[in-house]
């Protein structure tokens, strides 16, 4: 008698050792650069530091469990194909419809949402069954293609200062953004893709009215996160602000803040950025577990009844 195939195992928190071996490249490769000074070493610094943690995400992401037509190319042609588009169509459609206001990141907020939530609807059109849950990673996928080619952006322009090149400022840049890009585009497109895929189990993509409440959500929630710094800023001002400092901002002049007011509105903005972020994944979280009470219905209603003779 033949014994019975045990099947592999499959590896276990790919992701972490991904994040791991990355964040100790990418360490690697900053001391490297300070200690040599040899530029040709930016890029890589730049591309590790802004795809680290958007790549390990998707990974850990896809690990959490996917229906059959989620594939590892999938997703990887879904977060380089959703971050390019993404970037290049709100590049274009920033530079021509948006200008300096008090609205401006409310316009910023809603062309990139929609924008990210376009891009995914292309690429997942051809899907047979669209899950809600399979939304879920998708939307994060095209969130986190979207803020690594982003934060790539970033990284590379803080690199250049007044003074010359700046090794320093990259590497603080990449580091802030590193820690905040689970909160940020991955997470509000991830609650996109859940909602547009339960809408949509069998049929093409639509534009219901839960879609769009959800959009206009997300979208606010993205306008609060890029304006957080402003809002901050006023918030200190009408709390603590003196007579003199007032009288300078009437005649153009920017005002020195005192000891108090610094501490104010650094907790006033960092405050802020985490009740966003708490939201975000509350929300999250309620998508999900709708997505995963869709599935167990689904299910249910497969499973044949067995008759009796």
């Amino acid at each position: 008698m033949s014994e019975p195939s045990i099947p592999p195992r499959r590896p276990r928190r790919v992701w972490l050792r991904m994040f791991v071996a990355g964040l100790a490249l990418w360490v690697l490769t900053v001391l490297v650069t300070f200690v040599t000074g040899n530029p040709n070493l930016v890029p890589t610094v730049v591309l590790l530091g802004s795809f680290l943690v958007p790549t390990t995400f998707v990974a850990w992401a896809f690990s959490r469990g996917r229906g059959g037509e989620l594939t590892a190319e999938l997703l990887f042609s879904t977060f380089v194909a959703g971050g390019v588009l993404g970037v290049l169509a709100a590049s274009l459609l920033e530079s021509y419809l948006l200008h300096p206001s008090v609205w401006l990141f409310v316009g910023v907020g809603l062309i990139e949402e929609a924008v990210k939530l376009a891009v995914l609807a292309v690429i997942a059109r051809h899907l047979r069954h669209k899950s809600a849950k399979d939304g879920l990673i998708l939307g994060a996928t095209v969130g986190f293609g979207f803020a690594a080619f982003e934060s790539a952006g970033y990284a590379f322009t803080a690199l250049f200062t007044e003074h010359g090149l700046s090794l320093m400022d990259l590497v603080q840049t990449e580091l802030l953004r590193g820690l905040l890009a689970p909160v940020g585009h991955g997470l509000w497109t991830a609650i996109l893709g859940g909602v547009l895929f339960s809408a949509s189990a069998h049929r093409h993509f639509g534009l219901t009215g839960k879609l769009l409440l959800s959009y206009l959500g997300v979208s606010l929630l993205h306008a609060l996160w890029d304006s957080m710094h402003g809002i901050a800023l006023a918030l200190t001002l009408l709390l603590t602000g003196t007579p003199w400092q007032y009288e300078l901002l009437e005649r153009g002049y920017e005002p020195q803040p005192t000891s108090a007011q610094a501490d104010l509105f650094t907790v006033l903005s960092w405050g802020g950025l985490v009740v966003i972020s708490v939201i975000g994944i509350g929300w999250l979280l309620a998508v999900r577990a709708r997505a995963e009470r869709e599935d167990r219905a689904r299910v249910l209603w497969r499973v044949p009844t067995v008759r009796a003779r």
